[in-house]
């Protein structure tokens, strides 16, 4: 596991590096969407911007999942209250778990059985969000700095119940079982691209973009192998996989670690998962925003409210989808297609950096990354490999996905584009 995350942060160094490159030359919302816009035409920039909905819309569904995990773990251990498993779970895996469903509650003959703390999550920073970028950017900062002080309590807990037996053997997947963990472990990496959707919104885009972005992604990076080593050596792997979506809480009670202990990591993790619902739930309705401001979707996504300048129409149905979605999907499917969606994106931007350099070479760049096009040619290359360590069934889901965008956009967006009307 420590490999795969050392495998996905250099795919994700190389892309970051590209994405500092061009959000300081192009610096307005859009994230990929716009770079691609402004490098490889419509098209393309309607493709990257479809497969973006997978990153922070899909992605977002899984994230709230596992925070409801989470969420039912901490009240529970807390307070004593233990949520009705038909109202913090998916109907399917109630199904795969063998569970009964005539011990539900049934409206019109149909078992309510759906993920509540998940849709409620999602709507509550939905409504926060509608406020405004600095109130939401302040309640960010207090969770972020909250999270580091309960992973680094995770990582001492960790050291103390670590039995080295529990990697023996390292790697029993071999080479391939690393590639799929790496592919599969990605999606906790897509977060240091959403600093570019806001780029409208930062005092001097042109230094603060590369700042941010390559920050976010080395602070990440050290932070993600740190918690792995001590969770993979606190647990042998096949016993995570009862409680996949809340491993770090499977690990300490595990090792019957003190209650205080679970509950604070069980309240860390609620707010680590709530500040990257917060940044996903940011991220998603600009590039709608973005999206709209172009002709590729209607003008009502592009209103942003008279008070609160936020763009707010985007803004609720963003927070509506994947609240909706959230309440019954199944975390696994969602963080693939998330994943393979992500990836593609990636490719693109790598690629953008590439015939940009080569059709306005004498542009001026605020930050350029250093290998000329060596580096973009690596981050494709890490991409590609990666999409290759996700199962077919998401290559297909992910070919439908882009099939019903390139449908949208013939049939509206290619017809009501401002760049070809003008």
């Amino acid at each position: 596991m420590p490999i795969s995350f050392i495998i996905t942060a250099i795919a994700c160094g190389f892309t970051a590096l590209c994405y500092a490159e061009l959000s300081a030359m192009v610096p307005i919302s859009g994230s990929a969407y716009t770079y691609s816009y402004a490098t490889m035409g419509e098209l393309v920039a309607w493709i990257i911007g479809w497969d973006l909905i997978l990153e922070y819309a899909i992605g977002n569904v899984a994230v709230a999942i596992s925070w409801a995990g989470y969420f039912t773990d901490f009240v529970k251990t807390a307070f004593g209250w233990d949520i009705p498993i038909w109202l913090r779970i998916d109907y399917r895996t109630f199904v795969q778990k063998g569970l009964d469903l005539a011990a539900v509650p049934h409206v019109l003959g149909l078992p309510v059985v759906f993920n509540l703390p998940a849709l409620c999550i999602v709507l509550a920073l939905t409504a926060l969000l509608v406020v405004g970028i600095k109130e939401s950017t302040a309640c960010n900062n207090v969770m972020v700095g909250l999270k580091l002080v309960v992973l680094a309590l995770f990582i001492g807990v960790g050291i103390h119940y670590f039995h080295p037996q529990y990697w023996k053997p390292f790697a029993p997947g071999g080479w391939k079982g690393i590639q799929v963990g790496a592919a599969t472990v990605f999606f906790a990496y897509i977060g240091f691209d959403a600093v570019s959707t806001v780029a409208e919104e930062t005092k001097d885009p042109k230094r603060d973009m590369p700042i941010g972005i390559i920050g976010s992604l080395a602070i990440c990076t050290v932070v993600y192998i740190l918690v792995t080593v001590a969770m993979t050596g606190m647990i042998p792997v096949m016993a995570l996989k009862s409680k996949i979506a809340e491993p770090l809480i499977a690990a300490l009670e595990y090792n019957h670690a003190a209650a205080w202990i679970i509950g604070t990591i069980s309240l860390g993790s609620v707010i680590a998962h709530t500040a990257v619902l917060l940044v996903f739930q940011m991220g998603q309705p600009r590039i709608f925003f973005a999206m709209s401001r172009d002709g590729l979707l209607p003008p009502y996504f592009a209103k942003v409210h008279p008070r609160f300048k936020t763009p707010y129409v985007t803004t609720i149905w963003t927070g509506v989808i994947v609240g909706g979605l959230a309440a019954v999907c199944n975390i696994d499917e969602m963080a693939n297609l998330c994943n393979i969606g992500t990836l593609f994106a990636f490719v693109l931007v790598c690629g953008g950096v590439i015939i940009l350099r080569a059709t306005d070479p004498h542009r001026h760049r605020p930050f350029r990354l250093p290998g000329g096009a060596l580096m973009p040619v690596l981050g494709i290359g890490f991409c590609l490999y990666l999409m290759l360590g996700l199962g077919w069934i998401s290559w297909v889901r992910f070919g439908a996905w882009l099939v019903v965008g390139l449908v949208i956009y013939f049939l509206y967006g290619s017809k009501k584009s401002v760049l070809r009307n003008t």
